[in-house]
């Protein structure tokens, strides 16, 4: 009936695969749940003790594959006709979360969303930045969701039927981190595969420090960079570079770009600060990009 697929790396995913477990069990459904470490280091011991569960198998790639081409590798080894593509840096709000999927599958729904928050503690000065993005930029209410349903910046807690995501794939022509997300959600909307919302909260834990976070921004930005140079998506698409278009129309890039160069310490002091301004990552992130295309 249903093929939970989690990608994992430099994470112990073991307490999310046991809940899962858990509430698959009580609901006494068909079930496996398939999680695939791509090639990392940390946590094999804890996720090896996955194997041992009944309908649990964790694997571990020979080499990296990047985490769009790991979610096809997953599908690939499924077998039941729908798949739920988890983070494993997440965890149910409820414990009826299988539960609501499982109701909807009578209608046999194409693809279905659950939404995601973040917790209400505010964590250390170190990892303020992550957890501020998140609950600023990728948490959206129901309402919200249902107003555009293929606005939403993740493609995980999310319910798709198996022959669906067959055949449209996550792109394996990116490797680096960044962007694969929007261009699966996009294949989704160009093909017309509707998407349906629900409330079925995923709390995502990530805890990232502030550092490696803007160093992971920074390398999706050179990976959306690299999209739009070859054509792979269109940079209408992205906010970030339709402003940059806006921008080159009226020759301001170089001015940009040189507001970046100068106070780039002075924004990355107070994005690793305690307090960081969203809108400075935002100009972070664009005088980035005005620094790669010049």
């Amino acid at each position: 009936m249903l093929s939970i697929l989690i990608p994992v790396y430099n994470y112990d995913v073991l307490p999310l695969v046991v809940e899962l477990k858990h509430q698959a069990d009580d609901l006494g459904i068909i079930y496996e749940i398939i999680v695939q470490d791509d090639a990392s280091k940390k946590f094999v011991k804890e996720n090896n003790q996955i194997n041992s569960l009944e309908n649990c198998f964790f694997s571990i790639n020979k080499k990296n594959l990047g985490r769009g081409r790991n979610i096809n590798s997953l599908c690939s080894k499924s077998k039941y006709d729908y798949v739920l593509i988890m983070e494993a840096d997440a965890f149910p709000e409820s414990k009826s979360y299988l539960k609501k999927y499982i109701d909807l599958l009578s209608k046999t729904p194409d693809a279905v969303s659950g939404g995601v928050k973040y917790s209400d503690s505010i964590p250390p000065k170190e990892k303020t930045l992550r957890w501020k993005y998140g609950r600023n930029r990728e948490v959206k209410t129901l309402s919200q969701r249902l107003k555009n349903k293929y606005d939403f910046v993740f493609t995980w807690n999310l319910l798709l039927k198996r022959e669906i995501l067959l055949q449209y794939p996550f792109a394996e022509f990116i490797h680096e981190y960044g962007y694969e997300d929007l261009v699966f959600i996009k294949k989704l909307q160009l093909n017309s595969v509707p998407i349906t919302h629900i409330e079925n909260i995923l709390i995502h834990c990530n805890d990232e420090n502030s550092i490696d976070f803007i160093n992971k921004t920074e390398k999706a930005v050179r990976n959306l960079y690299n999209l739009i140079s070859y054509r792979k998506i269109d940079s209408k698409d992205v906010k970030l570079t339709k402003i940059y278009v806006v921008l080159k129309k009226l020759h301001l890039t170089g001015v940009l770009k040189l507001m970046y160069k100068i106070s780039k310490k002075q924004v990355l002091n107070n994005l690793t600060s305690k307090s960081p301004n969203l809108y400075l990552l935002d100009f972070y992130k664009l005088g980035y990009y005005c620094d790669l295309k010049q």
